[in-house]
């Protein structure tokens, strides 16, 4: 990111802090899973993120790169599943996809309010030893 000033551009640095916390979120729902069952080994990690979620599905990856060493999920797989956003259309009772809130039906081109999906963030399942 660059910050424009009337004396030139200053250069910031922004780290993926959001998704940093969401992502200790999900490492520590699966080491807890994990733990409960008596496995000391977790081989790989599914989330499900939304496409309006408000979540970099790469800054996650970086954030569990930083916080896995030294766990349980040391060297596992993350894997995660990108969800549409999907938008229900009253007139033409129907739901259709968009990656836009402000969500036209392909249909009758009239706008739609009601989000059906998209703002998934879960951990979809584990795989443990």
């Amino acid at each position: 990111m660059v910050c424009q000033t009337a004396g030139g551009e200053i250069p910031w640095i922004v780290g993926p802090m959001h998704e940093l916390s969401i992502m200790q979120s999900a490492l520590n729902v699966a080491l807890e899973q994990a733990r409960q069952a008596g496995a000391g080994r977790v081989h790989a990690i599914r989330l499900r993120i939304g496409a309006l979620s408000g979540v970099v599905p790469d800054a996650l990856e970086f954030a569990f790169e930083a916080l896995a060493p030294g766990t349980a999920a040391e060297g596992a797989e993350l894997a995660i599943e990108h969800v549409p956003a999907r938008f229900w259309c009253a007139t033409c009772t129907r739901e259709f996809e968009s990656e836009d809130m402000l969500a036209e039906c392909p249909g009758c081109h009239g706008l739609s309010g009601e989000l059906r999906g998209g703002r998934e963030m879960e951990v979809a399942s584990l795989e443990i030893e």
